[in-house]
This record gives C-alpha cells, sequence and structure tokens, in this order.
C-alpha cells in the first residue's frame, strides 16, 4: 500500500472513530450526507467578459467597445460552460451553493435607448445552470438572488451578428444561492431568505458617459439539517478599492452574520486567503471565523483565480486564493476540494468553467 493511501485510510478511520461519516468526493450520485454533515459551494461563474475596454472606451469608440465585449460573451458561451458547471456539482453534490456572476444578458434591437430597457433576454446564467443539473437528473431550486449591476449601452454590430446594426445591450449582475431540492434531501429544511445591498459601494468614473454603480450585497438563508441549524450567506465583495471593501466586510458582520446560528460564508471575498492583499481576510477571521480549506488542507494554497478573460486561453496556473468557505460557530471541515482549476476541467471545445475555480467543503455541523 503506498504512504498516499496509508494517509487516506488513516483519515478514513479517524473519522469513523470520531463518529463522522467518511466523506469522499466522487463522480457518481450519493444521498445526503446526514449525521449533520452539510456540504456547501461557492462558484464565481463569470460574466464572459472584460468591461474594462468598454468603460475606458472614447465616446467614438464605446458602441465599437460594447460590441468587442458582447462578442467575448458569446465566444465564452456559457450554455457549455455550464455544462462543466453542472458536471462540478454533480461531483460534489453540495447541498447548498453560493453563485457570484450569474449573470442576465438581454438585448433591444434597434436601440431605443434607456428609457425603454432591453427585455429580450439572450443568455439567463441563473436558469441555464439549473437546467444543465436537471438534465444530469440533479434537482436544485433557487433560493434567492440579488441584482447588483444593471447597466444597459448601445452596441454597432455588422453581419453575420443577428443583431441590428445599432443594439441595446444590457447587463444584470446577480448573486444567488441555489439548493439542492430532490427527496432524498428531507432532512434539509430552508427559512428566513434575505438580501441586502451593501451601502458601500463603487462608482466607476467612464470616458464616454454617466458613471456606473458597482452595487454588491449578500443573500442569506436559515437552513436545518436533522435538527441543527445555521445560516449560509453568498457574496462578493469589491475588488478595485481596498476600503470600500473592507467597508463592505463591515457590513457582513454587523448584518446578516450577526447571529446566535453558526454561519457559513462561500463567496468570492477578492481577498487574498495568504493576507498578501486587502485586510479583509483578517479582519474576517480575526472575528471568529475558520477558513474551511486551510482546516483540511493546512499548508496548500488551494488556488481559486484566475484563468484569463478570454476562456479558450490556457494561460499560466492560478496564483491566488480569493474564493472561501468560511465558518463560525464550531464547525469542522471535514473535507474540501477545488473545482475547475486543472486542465482536465477544460470543455472539449478548449473553454475553462469559468475565470475562477469553485470550492466546495463536507462540514460536520457543530
Amino acid at each position: 500500500m503506498s504512504g498516499l493511501r496509508r494517509k487516506l485510510f488513516s483519515f478514513i478511520a479517524l473519522l469513523a472513530l470520531a463518529g463522522w461519516p467518511a466523506v469522499v468526493w466522487a463522480e457518481q450520485p450519493h444521498p445526503f450526507a446526514g449525521n449533520r454533515v452539510a456540504t456547501v459551494m461557492t462558484r464565481n461563474v463569470y460574466a464572459g467578459g472584460d468591461l474594462a475596454p468598454v468603460i475606458a472606451a472614447p465616446p467614438d469608440q464605446l458602441f465599437q467597445a460594447v460590441a468587442a465585449a458582447y462578442a467575448q460573451v458569446q465566444a465564452n458561451n456559457f450554455p457549455v460552460r455550464a455544462e462543466a458547471l453542472a458536471r462540478e456539482i454533480d461531483r460534489a453534490r453540495p447541498d447548498l451553493v453560493g453563485l457570484q456572476e450569474a449573470s442576465l444578458f438581454r438585448t433591444q434591437t434597434p436601440a431605443n435607448g434607456p428609457g425603454s430597457p432591453a427585455t429580450t433576454v439572450a443568455y439567463d446564467y441563473l436558469q441555464i445552470l439549473v437546467d444543465r443539473l436537471a438534465q444530469r437528473g440533479l434537482r436544485y431550486e433557487v433560493v434567492g438572488v440579488l441584482q447588483t449591476l444593471d447597466v444597459e449601452i448601445p452596441g454597432a454590430f455588422s453581419p453575420p451578428s443577428p443583431l441590428a446594426p445599432l443594439s441595446d445591450i444590457r447587463l444584470t449582475d446577480r448573486i444567488a444561492i441555489i439548493a439542492r431540492a430532490d427527496q432524498t434531501t428531507a432532512d434539509l429544511k430552508l427559512s428566513n431568505v434575505r438580501t441586502g445591498s451593501f451601502t458601500a459601494f463603487l462608482t466607476v468614473p467612464t470616458n464616454a458617459g454617466p458613471p456606473i454603480a458597482s452595487r454588491r450585497g449578500w443573500v442569506s438563508v436559515d437552513a436545518k439539517v436533522r435538527g441543527k441549524s445555521f445560516r449560509f450567506i453568498t457574496t462578493h465583495l469589491e475588488p478595485l478599492h481596498p476600503g470600500i471593501q473592507v467597508a463592505q466586510a463591515g457590513e457582513l458582520l454587523n448584518g446578516p452574520v450577526n447571529t446566535s446560528l453558526p454561519v457559513i460564508m462561500a463567496g468570492d471575498f477578492n481577498t487574498r486567503a495568504d493576507g498578501t492583499g486587502t485586510a479583509t481576510y483578517g479582519i474576517v477571521t480575526a472575528a471568529g471565523f475558520a477558513d474551511a480549506w486551510s482546516q483540511a488542507h493546512p499548508g496548500s494554497p488551494g488556488y481559486t483565480c484566475c484563468h484569463p478573460a478570454d476562456l479558450q486561453v490556457v494561460g499560466p496556473p492560478l496564483d491566488e486564493r480569493i474564493d472561501l468557505i468560511l465558518t463560525r460557530g464550531g464547525f469542522v471541515a471535514l473535507s474540501a476540494v477545488v473545482l475547475g482549476d486543472a486542465p482536465a476541467d477544460r470543455m472539449p471545445s478548449g473553454l475553462w468553467p469559468s475565470d475562477h475555480a469553485g470550492v466546495a467543503a463536507a462540514l460536520g455541523l457543530p
């Protein structure tokens, strides 16, 4: 028996002695993990395009920049990527998933201005992902959704695009929680779904129009697993302004985290877990939160960010860990896994599932 297998069997034996079930990640169906174990996941699914050129574009190039950004969204093909994301969820079978950048793209052709918002749905990432999961026989339901960014700008298109030469492109950014809804999870009870927007947010100036309000927030739900309750929260904190990000973390701690329940936060915190970035990670851990990945893999980097904006490019290895599962209240991290970080995770077309990797963890409840 190899040293790795000895370590694995020793770990399983220790779990059994401690009264916990052995949690093994497998590409096969498995029932709800009982004995008061909750499996959770965070996944930034990536809007699919880089908005920086749109923000920087001068007035005479804005419409072309919008069309180029939308072409990148189309090339990064979320309906294809959603199959890879569904495969990840199928592998981990999380009870609760926090999603970031669960985008909604709508169009209006020809363009008719901001007074008439675009309503024709081009891509609804949340619905597409739920449908892909259903095709795998997995029932997941949307628990709560918060709309953050909502911006609409005309794009200048040319054949073979089916859109008119000048068409409105509307991006609505969302964060969401989805939960298993199959019969085997009868022990999972959900209540008290809440959403909240941060009062601290970044206003991004543009060269060709009004500033864009980069609003962010959180979604939470109270869950009960075999009689044991906890609060699950997902969020996506500001990446471009450290002071605003720290303020948003404070609003989390004074808002949905302010409960007597044990708490799990799963999200894209945009703060490096090694402490070399913003102060947010230190502030949250100083408030009593434990890092599930660090508990399960002491000393392992567990990088989650970031693949290139063009998801067909292999790019350098991931080099920072900003997608986190944080717990407070006595949880035990039985196992954790990073998903979507290896070349083997790419789709046959060459696309990465997202520009981020995801994280799933099996947590023994206090």
